[in-house]
């Protein structure tokens, strides 16, 4: 039984908010007791209640269903690989990893069949658990899909056009690419330790006149450089991604993700999608599903969204979404169209407190993970996933070369 009106949560890409309405300490008291956070923000919860409260934030919080189909997909085993790779030079062993990172899953595809699975902290393939900005990379194939319908015309086509409220704004000019990469050129101030900055107040938007939230905060911020001359990561601009695909399709971003993916691809089970307070999905965040699910997810985003041979997305979506779009000033990596990407043709959805999707088109291997650092985005656990999925690439390697040397003496043989 889902406590949606008792609990409302305004979420980020660096943060989380949890609000109780009025006085109902009954509730609160009930919250606590049972080990659940209280406060309203996840930076002062503990291990133990994000532990508790990642896997179960849909029974707590309004969300909407993203329904799977009658016949999920059958991921087969493949060869298993490894208990351990090396890592930054080092021996690592797949538990002392997941330990590191705190998480409670990790599944490994390669070539569509499952490598490598595993779980801890009582957490199982059934169980689905938050992914907070992971949803970014998943609200961005919802354009793609758009376009292919027919709902959107064209990435290059103004924003106002289907979200005619942005009009006098400083998304006013903003293309529907520049807000996929985020360089619509629009002032906006990310840092959630500072409680007058954009991510902190824009949680507190309320729909006015029946007006999403997110378009009553977003369409008073003014523009600071030229659209398209300037990366800066924006949350709320991913959540007016959401907001655009649901005007130009007529439906919930939800039941459109479930048409369009989760049924027709083969999910194996319904995700959530948590809502915010105008009762509409924070694109930017906040999909509850299974980790299989998010490794199936990536398996079709290498796959070009193919499904039964026939893209749902225009032609070389992929190729465009997880390749470097805009430069965020880090050697080797960048910014697609809500991807991270690597220059080596990999690509990453990621999400704070340890969420991710790896995609490695070249070795046909996808690495979904989930977990619960102990900060939102600490250097350390960033560093050593990367570090993680170069020792996965590498084993890989290792494995093609001896299989080549070996096909090649039985050849001459």
């Amino acid at each position: 039984m889902k406590l949606g009106k008792s609990l409302i949560v305004a979420m980020t890409g660096v943060g989380i908010c949890l609000a109780l309405p009025g006085c109902e300490k009954v509730k609160e008291v009930a919250a606590d007791a049972a080990g659940l956070p209280t406060d309203k923000n996840i930076l002062f919860w503990t291990n133990d209640q994000r532990n508790k409260a990642f896997r179960m934030m849909d029974s707590l919080v309004p969300s909407n269903t993203i329904a799977a189909g009658e016949k999920p997909r059958i991921l087969e085993q493949g060869k298993a690989l490894p208990d351990e790779f090396q890592v930054d030079g080092k021996s690592l062993s797949i538990d002392q990893y997941m330990a590191d990172q705190n998480a409670a899953g990790i599944v490994i595809l390669q070539n569509g069949k499952i490598r490598l699975e595993k779980y801890r902290m009582d957490f199982g393939k059934d169980d689905r658990w938050t992914s907070f900005s992971v949803a970014k990379s998943l609200v961005s194939t919802m354009v793609g899909a758009a376009i292919k319908d027919g709902y959107i015309k064209s990435l290059d086509d103004p924003l106002v056009d289907y979200i005619p409220e942005l009009k006098d704004s400083g998304y006013d000019g903003v293309t529907v690419q520049q807000l996929l990469t985020m360089t619509s050129g629009v002032k906006w101030n990310e840092d959630y330790a500072d409680p007058k900055s954009d991510v902190a107040l824009f949680n507190n938007a309320k729909p006015v006149d029946g007006v999403d939230p997110i378009i009553v905060y977003m369409k008073t911020l003014k523009n600071e450089a030229e659209p398209g001359t300037r990366w800066q990561y924006n949350t709320g601009e991913t959540n007016l991604i959401g907001v655009l695909v649901a005007k130009a399709t007529g439906k919930t971003i939800s039941d459109y993700l479930s048409e369009k993916i989760w049924v027709p691809y083969g999910m194996s089970h319904d995700a959530e999608w948590l809502l915010n307070e105008g009762g509409k999905e924070i694109g930017g965040c906040c999909i509850s599903a299974t980790i299989r699910d998010y490794a199936l997810f990536g398996q079709f985003a290498m796959n070009d969204g193919k499904i039964r041979n026939e893209s749902i997305v225009p032609d070389a979506w992929f190729a465009k979404a997880g390749t470097k779009q805009a430069d965020i000033g880090v050697p080797g990596r960048g910014y697609g169209y809500q991807w991270w990407t690597f220059d080596d043709g990999s690509f990453a959805a990621q999400g704070i407190f340890g969420q991710g999707i790896f995609v490695d088109p070249a070795r046909k291997l996808v690495i979904a993970s989930n977990g619960n650092w102990p900060s939102a985005s600490p250097d350390d656990k960033k560093n050593q996933r990367i570090a993680f999925y170069n020792g996965v690439q590498a084993y890989l390697d290792s494995e093609a070369s001896e299989a080549g040397q070996i096909e090649g003496t039985s050849d001459v043989n």
